[in-house]
């Protein structure tokens, strides 16, 4: 059954008592599960929807040291930033890859080309020479680099390295999940905090299971909120008072046919100032973002953001015919959590950072993260295990590496097997990237059982969807181990299937039915209603 890890893991939800229960699976909660498990501390997680499912599954897909920050002379935090980025690349060289950011000046821009480069060198010292070097180019250099760039209007520009994750920035996040599960962490998704109280020593969360509706209590001696966006609602229901609290600023990516070969990110200004990106996303692009201060976590794309993101693409480019709402295949949305100390007043939100803040009550042993970004989890899961620590925790195995690739060795004898069985043979030719490689950057160790499976059966390794780049293999797989709930689940965030395949094109693919059975088995049917109907 697919579900068979989750319904498990619901019941270990009501008969233990934990060290810790973090509510939220987004990326903070989900290094924090992963740290705390990996450590050898008793960690339960929770999450009202699917791992993932919020701000950490409509992100850039960047994993970058924060050139921004320099311009608002935050130092330190592009200091800090550009380390915890140079660690996600060495932990994570198959996932988190160093590519090239080519930028286009206009004239006009509030600083000269040139100040901007040397700002690039500024920040390419910062981050340790760890990346290739920056280069001022020319308006002509850029036209000749970049055909589809418009220079009409163009001063010059710039080009510098930072990193993108070759995956969707969700996959990234459940492999953390994944990681916890294996030191013993009980996760469970769609299980949902209504509030929690102190009963004596312990913290009692009361909770209910979306899938059964079934009401139940969760007890732990420390509570961890990683809601994102929702911290301070959550805390609300808990009675927890915080010094910091959310602002929120909205930002959406339209996915369009891949507008140039080159695999580098296109960087402007948008007419509102804010930098604009053209991020490859595996045979498409990924456009974006935009910045508008609301009032709530739940946003949605309106036509006025698709409008704004269409417009400034095609003034920036030379594109033939120009982009059009019906050019979007696939569109994200989300919030920027910003954290902010005090309950009123106004804010500079445009100039407020992404740095994270943990907020401490000992008294009643509870944890709130506030903001943060992708690029400095590492040191969120770091943080949050230490604070446990210092609230009385047993935390056995501190120095334990909780993240990360497998070593080089075993990597070295998956890469061996595959080639003696010749699996990059059956790479489907309209990918970009060898099976094995694939296989490994998704799943490491566990990629052996791929293997395993398409010893017994070479069907296995064939593609469901045409132009989705997963095999039935790896279906199989998710099924057993991801917790999969809804097939949207799968499409959209264990995998990126629906961000890169147009809609029409899946909906009536025969291997979308046989992917739900391997999934969801009895209820297939009903699930892929469910989806399409959606």
């Amino acid at each position: 059954m697919a579900t068979s890890l989750r319904d498990s893991n619901v019941e270990k939800l009501v008969e233990h008592t934990f060290d810790v229960l973090i509510v939220g699976g987004g990326i903070n909660g989900a290094v924090a599960a992963a740290a705390l498990a990996g450590s050898g501390v008793r960690v339960a997680l929770v999450d009202r929807a699917d791992f993932a499912s919020g701000v950490s599954s409509n992100s850039s897909n960047l994993a970058w040291g924060g050139i921004k920050y320099l311009e608002s002379h935050e130092y330190l935090l592009v200091n800090k930033l550009c380390k915890s980025r140079n660690r996600l690349m060495r932990a994570y060289p198959s996932t988190v890859k160093e590519i090239r950011f080519f930028t286009t000046i206009q004239r006009g821009f509030r600083f000269p080309p040139f100040f901007v480069y040397l700002g690039s060198v500024v920040y390419w010292i910062m981050g340790r020479f760890v990346t290739r070097a920056p280069r001022y180019v020319s308006a002509r250099a850029i036209e000749r680099a970049e055909p589809v760039v418009n220079t009409s209007h163009a001063a010059g520009g710039l080009e510098y390295s930072d990193c993108y994750l070759y995956d969707n920035d969700a996959r990234f996040v459940f492999n953390f999940i994944r990681k916890s599960l294996n030191y013993g962490c009980i996760a469970a998704n769609y299980v949902e905090s209504l509030g929690a109280r102190r009963d004596g020593e312990l913290w009692v969360t009361s909770a209910r299971d979306a899938v059964s509706g079934r009401s139940f209590d969760i007890r732990s001696k420390v509570l961890v909120n990683a809601c994102g966006p929702y911290v301070d609602a959550q805390n609300a229901r808990s009675g927890e008072s915080t010094e910091y609290r959310h602002l929120f600023s909205k930002g959406i990516h339209l996915i369009v046919d891949r507008i140039t070969d080159n695999k580098r990110v296109l960087t402007f200004f948008a007419s509102d100032g804010r930098l604009f990106f053209l991020i490859p996303m595996g045979p498409k692009t990924c456009i974006g973002t935009t910045d508008n201060q609301v009032d709530r976590p739940e946003v949605t794309v309106t036509d006025e953001d698709r409008d704004f993101v269409l417009a400034n693409a095609n003034a920036l480019l030379d594109l033939d015919p120009p982009l059009t709402r019906d050019s979007i295949i696939a569109e994200r949305v989300g919030v920027r959590p910003l954290a902010i100390r005090g309950e009123g007043g106004d804010a500079d939100w445009v100039a407020l950072s992404r740095k994270h803040v943990i907020e401490i009550d000992k008294a009643s042993a509870h944890l709130s993260i506030f903001g943060g970004k992708l690029t400095d989890c590492l040191n969120v899961g770091e943080e949050v295990r230490d604070e446990v620590r210092k609230l009385g925790i047993d935390v056995p195995s501190p120095n334990n590496r909780w993240y990360g690739e497998p070593g080089p060795d075993l990597r070295a004898e998956f890469m061996l097997q595959a080639r003696l069985m010749d699996l990059d043979s059956l790479t489907d030719a309209s990918s970009s990237e060898p099976l094995s490689e694939r296989f490994w950057r998704r799943y490491g160790e566990s990629a052996f059982g791929l293997l395993e499976r398409i010893r017994e059966d070479e069907r296995r390794a064939e593609l469901l969807i045409e132009n989705a780049e997963y095999t039935r293999c790896e279906i199989e797989l998710a099924a057993h181990r991801e917790m999969i709930v809804t097939l949207e689940d799968f499409m959209r965030r264990r995998s990126k299937i629906e961000l890169v395949v147009r809609r029409e094109e899946y909906r009536h693919a025969s291997g979308l039915r046989e992917a739900c059975d391997i999934l969801f088995g009895d209820e297939a049917e009903a699930r892929l209603a469910e989806y399409l109907g959606s």
